[in-house]
């Protein structure tokens, strides 16, 4: 299986025909998963934490603002004990992980999971943010790597930019703040360098950074599905580009 990190959009994504359109292609050229394990930006916790494992894991709406039939949705997926155990022995020994028995998907997870897997037939787990150092994360995503060969698809899911409280503009078709696409175009061409360095160093070279990041979780994941990647240095295939409300919402797969 590749690995991806995706943009996943707030509950209206799942009315943007364009984006939904580009998430469904994607998920048809990639093989079938046994199961998903998803690290989400909506779940920062230490030590590295389980989502609950029971078949129709419940949903977190963790939003405000929009309308309630987002609060109602429903994505009832089947059992992942089996991944939370293999997950678990990845881990080393001193790093125990923490089984959260009642915490169900974020927002993070089953927005994009609705569109790629609608029928919610594949067993899903999330995994937490430990840390947001970009090389934790990485070594994070190298202990996932073996899951690949596994049939299990591991999903970084953030947003390139997420510059939110400096948006002045909230359509979907808003036009990109430079702060964004300075940050998007910045991203795009490391990524296509394989430059997992300059990527990594994010916090001194990438232009824009306190508006694109003001706080780091979106990007964070991005480090866990590069640590996955079988050559760490490979370019990876971007796959979405263009902006959704002015932010970047590039997503990408590695080999």
């Amino acid at each position: 299986m590749p690995s991806l990190y995706i943009g996943h959009g707030a509950p209206p994504l799942l009315d943007d025909a364009l984006w939904t359109s580009q998430l469904s292609a994607w998920a048809r050229d990639v093989p079938r998963p046994t199961a998903v394990l998803i690290v989400s930006a909506h779940w920062e916790s230490a030590p590295v934490s389980l989502s609950a494992t029971a078949a129709a894991t419940p949903l977190v709406y963790d939003f405000g603002g929009f309308a309630q039939r987002y609060h109602e949705m429903t994505y009832r997926t089947p059992d992942a004990s089996a991944l939370a155990r293999r997950v678990a022995a990845a881990m080393p020994r001193h790093e125990p992980v923490h089984q959260h028995p009642s915490r169900g998907l974020d927002h993070g997870a089953w927005v994009p999971l609705t569109v790629m897997y609608p029928e919610a037939d594949i067993p899903v787990l999330q995994l937490s943010l430990p840390t947001h150092d970009p090389v934790r994360l990485m070594e994070l995503g190298r202990r996932l790597r073996p899951l690949r060969e596994e049939g299990v698809l591991v999903i970084g899911s953030g947003f390139l930019t997420h510059g939110l409280p400096f948006l002045r503009d909230f359509r979907v078709d808003a036009p990109a703040p430079g702060w964004s696409t300075d940050f998007d175009a910045w991203a795009s061409e490391a990524l296509a360098r394989g430059d997992v360095d300059e990527l990594a160093g994010y916090a001194s070279r990438a232009p824009g950074l306190p508006y694109a990041h003001p706080t780091v979780e979106h990007l964070s994941p991005l480090f866990v599905t590069l640590g996955t990647a079988a050559a760490p240095d490979a370019a990876p295939d971007q796959r979405i580009d263009g902006f959704w409300m002015g932010l970047s919402k590039r997503s990408f797969q590695v080999a």
